[in-house]
């Protein structure tokens, strides 16, 4: 439980020297999400925070918007010695736990929506997505419409400043260079939480879910950076989550921009050194008279 780093012996070949040693490595272990006892998904993840990323997975789903919604999430039992899954809900006895289980159970009286019963997919650290029959299936309705949303004004020197803000509190990635991380910045660029995982849309979902457990949903006056691209996932779960800002160190995808337009998101990309491109919602950036007109 909470292995985030293992240790395994590698060669290693520099400029013609060759030499044993062990390396660091970000561990990776599959984690599946039950809902009210029923198999619901699988995600590859780094172990950690697994309460908070189902909690904030089913915030991108639909299911869940406060705390009040979540009456408590348990680990259940996970394998037996031989590594053969258990299929029923949380288990009392027999089998040893591997902690790659949870099971959420939503408070009475939740509704949940059609397509999350339908979905049970398997995900991957790289894809969310994957098992999706339709984008239909994705444009869920959220609780916090964004152009509702007090107004929320940056300017692109603070969110030029983010990413080293970002760089400088990956404690992890220091020691395996192996993992993305999401962040949440205030409007004034103070620096709120930040999660790594071995998948980006997972590090969003921790970040999502400890602030549903601190009653800190909708995230309505926040900034959301992640590092690598922004895929369409991840502007859905900034959405549900009432997030009007997401910036990304790298290239986002054209179905995000599309969702960013019909939603009010500001969707910034390619956020490095003091470059980036605003792709959605460039009424929330403070831009200079002199500098627009150009």
């Amino acid at each position: 439980m909470g292995r985030v780093t293992e240790r395994r012996k590698v060669l290693r070949i520099r400029d013609g020297v060759v030499s044993s040693r062990p390396d660091t490595l970000v561990a990776e272990e599959p984690l599946e999400i039950r809902l009210n006892g029923k198999p619901l998904a699988i995600t590859m993840r780094t172990p950690g925070d697994d309460f908070a990323l189902a909690a904030g997975f089913l915030v991108s789903e639909g299911v869940l918007g406060g705390q009040d919604d979540l009456q408590n999430i348990v680990y259940c039992a996970g394998a037996t010695a031989g590594g053969t899954s258990r299929s029923s809900g949380a288990e009392s006895g027999g089998g040893s736990n591997t902690y790659n289980i949870v099971d959420v159970k939503t408070a009475p009286g939740v509704v949940i929506p059609d397509i999350t019963l339908e979905r049970n997919v398997y995900t991957t650290s790289s894809c969310g997505l994957c098992g999706k029959a339709s984008l239909d299936a994705v444009r869920t309705t959220a609780r916090w419409p964004i152009a509702d949303t007090p107004p929320v004004r940056v300017t692109p020197e603070l969110l030029a400043s983010l990413p080293d803000r970002l760089r400088a509190a990956q404690r992890v990635f220091d020691r395996t260079g192996g993992l993305h991380a999401a962040a949440l910045f205030t409007e004034d660029g103070e620096l709120l939480d930040v999660r790594e995982d071995v998948g980006r849309h997972n590090a969003v979902d921790k970040l999502v879910g400890r602030a549903l457990q601190n009653g800190d949903l909708p995230l309505s006056r926040t900034i959301l950076l992640v590092s690598g691209r922004a895929s369409f996932e991840l502007a859905q779960k900034a959405v549900m989550a009432g997030l009007p800002v997401l910036a990304a160190v790298s290239a986002p995808s054209s179905l995000a921009v599309d969702l960013a337009a019909e939603t009010g998101l500001t969707l910034v990309g390619f956020l490095r050194g003091g470059s980036m491109n605003v792709y959605a919602g460039e009424d929330r950036i403070a831009l200079r008279a002199a500098a627009a007109q150009g």
